[in-house]
Formats: structure tokens, C-alpha cells, sequence
């Protein structure tokens, strides 16, 4: 079952828009079942891929930011410079997947009906110099 409501789609959007917009860049989204997008330059070539995490707090008490393992193995599995975007109520947070390191355990939120990935193996990481950070505008 899909728990993604349209105003999470929209988050989203806004996230991927402001990764790729200094470098004037594009991305497509990729299927349900994939990692969020792939990411290209400029001249269309295809530079990372890139997963979207949603962040229901401001950038300044995101930490630790969260991501389930399953989504860090499907990200690293691209290959092509993976980067995880959490998505934060007043910007966005992102870092190459191999430049941070976290800690894992098992965590998630509060279970809900029909889910069967809420209680999973997370990872948790607290921020660092490797981190970026675009504030809205």
C-alpha cells in the first residue's frame, strides 16, 4: 500500500528543483519501486541518482536525519554518484552517499495500517562538514 499523499509528491518536486537548479541541471523521476530520480547536467548527460527524503522539521533540528536501509542498498546499487536529499521545511540537506557515515538500527515510526515498512533497519546520521544545505528562498 502507498502512503505518498500529493503534498509529499510536491515536496518532492520542490526538493529535486532546488538540488539541481545551480547547476541548471534536470532529472527524471524513476518508477515506483526505484529510487526517486536520476539527475543530469546541463548537456543532458546523466551525473547521479538521487533519493528524496521528506523531513517534517526545520533544517536546524533535522539531525539525526533518517533513511531506511532498503532505500541506501537500492541507492548504492546505481552506482552513479548516489545523493540522498532530505527534504526540510525550510530548505534541503543532501550528501554523496559515500562521503557520511551513520549509525544503523532498527527504527521507522509508528506503524500503520496495511504498511509493512514502518518498524525497519535504519540508518541515522548526525551532521557533519560533508553535509550541503540550500535554504528556501
Amino acid at each position: 500500500m502507498r502512503f505518498e499523499k500529493q503534498i509529499d509528491i510536491n515536496r518532492e518536486q520542490k526538493a529535486i528543483k532546488m538540488f539541481v537548479s545551480p547547476f541548471k541541471g534536470g532529472f527524471l523521476k524513476l518508477g515506483d519501486n526505484d529510487i526517486d530520480f536520476v539527475v543530469s547536467n546541463a548537456k543532458g548527460e546523466n551525473i547521479a541518482y538521487v533519493e528524496v527524503k521528506g523531513r517534517l522539521k526545520d533544517m536546524q533540528n533535522a539531525f539525526p536525519l533518517p533513511i531506511s536501509v532498503k532505500k541506501l542498498t537500492k541507492l548504492l546499487d546505481k552506482k552513479l554518484n548516489p545523493v540522498i536529499i532530505w527534504a526540510c521545511n525550510d530548505g534541503i540537506i543532501y550528501a554523496k552517499l559515500n562521503e557520511i557515515k551513520g549509525i544503523i538500527k532498527i527504527g521507522g515510526r509508528k506503524p500503520r495500517f496495511g504498511s509493512s515498512n514502518d518498524i525497519e533497519l535504519m540508518a541515522y546520521y548526525e551532521d557533519n562538514n560533508n553535509f550541503k544545505k540550500i535554504k528556501n528562498k
